[in-house]
């Protein structure tokens, strides 16, 4: 791999970060309901892995990431590369947002420990990466393997809303929206190994 191959991915990680984190900025500073919020989730990933899987995988979430490395499918070097523009790609959205908006964005990430979160944000984010780890194991391609993770992002945001989190599922994105806390950190990087694990050890 050259070295304007291995730029390429990081640029890609840092821009599919950046693009999720604002559609999801977008849809809270715009008042958007649950169901809204979830679809634009969905589809800006599902947009991702179209134009920026080729090149990076389109991971664009220290969690999938995580559970990724963690089954042996991305190396070392690479996990931590993609960590450190993840989150880069979600404080650049953050900041962004208050320099256009003249206005600091909130913090709606509450206290710090929270068990019921913590369980939430992390089945929540198994189920998505469940379903990242279904559509990879299959094979699937182009709009197919696009849905599959899109809709597992969607269900997943909506299972973890429904038991009582933010349902950010990403803590990249959590920094983007300022939804950053203790557990919104760890628990979704719980649910990511535990996702992917689950499939690739059973199924």
């Amino acid at each position: 791999m050259t070295s304007k191959q291995r730029l390429a991915m990081l640029v890609a990680e840092f821009l599919g970060t950046f693009a999720l984190a604002s559609a999801v900025l977008a849809m809270l500073t715009g008042g958007g309901d649950l169901l809204q919020i979830a679809t634009a989730a969905g589809f800006t990933l599902a947009l991702m892995v179209l134009v920026i899987g080729p090149v990076s995988g389109a991971h664009i979430n220290p969690a999938v990431t995580l559970g990724l490395w963690s089954t042996r499918q991305v190396e070392t070097a690479q996990a931590v590369a993609y960590w450190v523009v993840q989150f880069l790609g979600g404080a650049a959205a953050w900041k962004l947002h208050d320099f256009l908006r003249d206005t600091p964005l909130p913090a709606l990430g509450g206290g710090g420990y929270d068990p019921k979160v913590l369980v939430a944000e992390a089945l929540g984010t198994l189920v998505f990466t469940f379903g990242i780890a279904v559509a990879v194991g299959r094979k699937y391609t182009g709009g197919q393997l696009a849905a599959a993770v899109g809709g597992s992002l969607f269900l997943g945001v909506l299972i973890a809303a429904e038991l009582g989190s933010n349902a950010v599922l990403n803590p990249a994105v959590a920094v983007g929206i300022r939804s950053w806390n203790w557990t919104y950190a760890v628990a979704p990087l719980v649910g990511g190994v535990l996702g992917m694990n689950l499939y690739t050890g059973l199924f």
